[in-house]
């Protein structure tokens, strides 16, 4: 699944119309996925549904829905900021043919016909402005959308009311019984929330934030860049007939990664296989200061399929270690507190062993300790590096020249900003996406930039961005568990960019399929691990 600029889409719909998709066959196909969309999650027969017709395109794919939604039984109304010429628009004749009520703004004074229909209101269909709005809404438009905004709230108020019971349980957290209607207006955006910037990620005051926005043939970036990215709701992508093999959508770099991609990444298990098989992966992280990182990089590794983990940690941790985690190995390491380079030494006689290697977790100070597993680089296995192994990289002259070829690196945007060597401000004023791409190039790295949304890209020029945006993966030890992931597919055998790619999957499903926004410990992360790789096998 491709991942739009808006520049790439209006390209992508050129390319097509000249290849014999038209854009008539386009809009069609845009307004039914948005009808079936909102049949396929609300029961919309006998539901009042208001249709927020734009001048442009956007507004004649609300037409097309609005249409399908009133054949499938719902009682739907378009209001129409600006008038729309019949004889250009075979869209319009049509809902007109079919008797539905039909509203300019211009013909409505003080937008008294509209707040009534509002106030009646179940489902509104935002089509008023496309993905190629880049700057304020202003105008007759900012009145409308103004008054939209006070039309919901006003609707809101009368359906809350509704429900309002005046017997309250006093112990029980939700009332029981039938399935009812939400207490507000479902908003369902055609394309993009009304005022949302579709690369910037910008959104204005008086846009329409959406329960559900429907997409057409690939998501834009400004679905996935907050603040407006909060805005969408559930993001649902349309066939619109643009074929993938045109040079014009095969051409576009960055990726968003499904469930069917993750799945391809997926190696076989086969029921003869062994340890060995699974690969062998060694961890080598942990100090006096940080006890619990290396058990959770191990858990995650396992949890994610290898075959064995060995878990290289000073010897003062060691014995804690191996009652939290008892499955692992634990090469006999005799540096006391922290990793140094007699440890690096002692790793290194015995590293054509494993076959990948996670430096990093809780590390601290181990900085004479990475120095002396770079110096011999050449004979490193799949090497990721993580939390203080980025911190104490930061610090080394000229370390991208240091690091093996095709090395994962994982950073949060704080670890990011220390290897740029610039300030986290500054960070932040960056597109992640260019930001990923443009150092992963730089730095000749597999880089895999943290957060909602993680984006990771390759020195080629591939990048892809995982759909996940969970505040409850922002605990402690989430990151130690997701590098663990990623190393036990190095293990396994997938190439550097895949396993990056399919081990950030894995931990972000992860976090959906526990189903909760807050309270998840870093550990039960690893342990829905395999449930998400089984999910995948039994689609």
């Amino acid at each position: 699944m491709k991942l739009f600029t808006v520049a790439e889409m209006v390209a992508a719909e050129k390319a097509a119309d000249a290849a014999g998709v038209t854009y008539d066959q386009m809009m069609e196909s845009a307004g039914q996925a948005v009808a079936e969309a909102i049949i396929a999650r609300y029961p919309v027969a006998g539901r009042a549904v208001t249709v927020l017709v734009g001048p442009g395109n956007n507004g004649g794919d609300g037409l097309v829905a609005g249409r399908h939604l009133a054949q499938a039984g719902a009682d739907v109304a378009f209001y129409l900021f600006k008038p729309r010429d019949p004889e250009k628009d075979a869209n319009l004749v049509r809902v007109q043919e079919m008797g539905l009520f039909v509203l300019t703004a211009d013909f409505d004074q003080r937008y008294r016909v509209l707040r009534t229909r509002l106030n009646i209101t179940d489902i509104v269909v935002d089509a008023l402005l496309g993905t190629g709005v880049d700057r304020p809404i202003g105008g007759e438009l900012a009145r409308l959308m103004k008054q939209v905004q006070g039309g919901l709230e006003e609707r809101a108020a009368i359906l809350a009311d509704k429900r309002r019971s005046r017997l309250v349980s006093v112990a029980a957290l939700n009332e029981e019984g039938e399935e009812v209607w939400p207490t507000h207006p479902i908003v369902v955006a055609v394309d993009c929330p009304s005022g949302l910037n579709a690369d910037s990620g910008e959104i204005d005051p008086l846009a329409l934030p959406a329960g559900l926005t429907v997409t057409f043939a690939g998501p834009k970036r400004g679905h996935f860049r907050f603040p407006g990215a909060a805005a969408c709701g559930e993001l649902v992508v349309a066939d619109i007939g643009i074929s993938p093999e045109l040079p014009e959508v095969a051409g576009v770099a960055v990726e968003v990664v499904t469930a069917g991609e993750a799945r391809r990444l997926l190696l076989a298990r086969p029921k003869d296989g062994h340890k060995g098989t699974f690969g062998w992966v060694l961890v080598a992280a942990g100090s006096q200061r940080y006890w619990g990182a290396p058990a959770l990089a191990g858990r995650a590794a396992y949890r994610a399929g290898a075959g064995l983990v060995a878990l290289a940690v000073p010897a003062a941790i060691r014995p804690a270690l191996a009652v939290q985690l008892p499955e692992a190995t634990y090469p006999l390491i005799a540096d006391e507190n922290v990793l140094g380079a007699a440890a690096a030494q002692a790793i290194l006689e015995d590293i054509a062993a494993y076959k990948a290697l996670l430096v990093g977790p809780g590390l601290y100070q181990a900085d004479d300790f990475l120095e002396t597993l770079l110096a011999a680089r050449e004979q490193l296995p799949p090497l990721v590096v993580d939390a203080d192994g980025l911190n104490l990289l930061a610090q080394v002259d000229d370390w991208p020249a240091r690091l093996p070829a095709n090395t994962i690196l994982t950073p949060h945007p704080g670890e990011m900003a220390r290897l740029m060597g610039v300030k986290p401000a500054e960070l932040r004023a960056r597109d992640r996406i260019e930001l990923a791409r443009e150092k992963a190039a730089e730095w000749n790295c597999i880089l895999l930039l943290k957060g909602a949304y993680t984006v990771v890209a390759g020195p080629g020029g591939r990048c892809a961005l995982l759909p996940f945006a969970n505040p409850a993966l922002a605990t402690a030890g989430s990151g130690d568990v997701l590098s663990g992931v990623i190393v036990a597919l190095l293990g396994q055998g997938l190439a550097a960019y895949e396993a990056a790619v399919l081990g950030g999957y894995l931990h972000g499903a992860a976090g959906e399929l526990a189903g909760v926004d807050a309270g998840l410990l870093a550990g039960e992360i690893a342990d829905w691990v395999p449930e998400v790789r089984e999910g995948l096998r039994a689609e």
